[in-house]
């Protein structure tokens, strides 16, 4: 038996292929419509954004990146009265604490701790979001015979950690809370210390661990507690 095919002119088919340019565009204007956006997209209810977090320090740029990433129109400026929103540091400390200690009371074990503070407010001072604590905590085991390899993995993953931070704080600026708050900023509370202009922050721009040399019982690194390791 023989079967023959009969082969398509272009001029049939290019019917088909407009329909499905058709179909295609409708569907996106659709999604758009609805409110849909590109997963990692979360446009800020404001244009511009003013903060005390130092820009130079590794903690301040990887925020601003994430931030301008989430929400690519979003401008940072250099002055509270130019912004329509300010975020404001309130505290940004690390921390080691002992765990486990071995029967030569030498440190088997530490948590390391992040804790950072932070509020939104618009241009008037009305809190958008109000004080806002984050925290991180991690446990990593110690061993006083590798100092040095410790030490930088001590700074491998408080620098995790803080990446962790930054992401928790992107999805808290572009949360439904915040935009809701923004369209309804008439009825928000007032910071009155927002007022006056704020100091700018002098946080080092070096990210840094303790020194941990040879540890004598019980012995525990030092750590600068005010968080210009960020």
């Amino acid at each position: 038996m023989h079967i023959s095919m009969t082969k398509l002119a272009p001029s049939a088919l290019a019917p088909q292929y407009c329909w499905r340019g058709l179909v295609c565009i409708a569907l996106c204007l659709v999604l758009t419509a609805c409110g849909f956006r590109l997963k990692g997209v979360s446009p800020l209810p404001f244009d511009t954004l003013y903060t005390n977090i130092n820009e130079n320090s590794e903690f301040g740029s990887n925020l601003l990146r994430a931030i301008a990433a989430s929400s690519p129109g979003i401008r940072f400026v250099d002055t509270p009265a130019d912004a329509e929103a300010r975020l404001t540091q309130l505290q940004n400390n690390r921390s080691l604490r002992e765990l486990s200690i071995n029967a030569e009371g030498q440190v088997e074990e530490y948590e390391l701790n992040l804790v950072f503070t932070f509020q939104l407010t618009d241009n008037q001072g009305r809190i958008v979001l109000p004080p806002t604590v984050l925290r991180s905590t991690r446990e990593l085991p110690y061993d006083p015979t590798v100092v040095q390899a410790k030490e930088g993995e001590i700074t491998m993953v408080f620098r995790e950690m803080q990446q962790s931070l930054v992401s928790q704080i992107v999805r808290r600026l572009s949360s439904p809370e915040v935009n809701t708050a923004f369209e309804n900023a008439e009825s928000l509370p007032v910071d009155e210390s927002l007022l006056a202009p704020p100091a700018e922050s002098t946080t080092d721009a070096t990210t840094s661990v303790p020194k941990m040399g040879p540890m004598s019982p019980r012995s525990a690194p030092q750590i600068n507690l005010d968080g210009s390791s960020y």
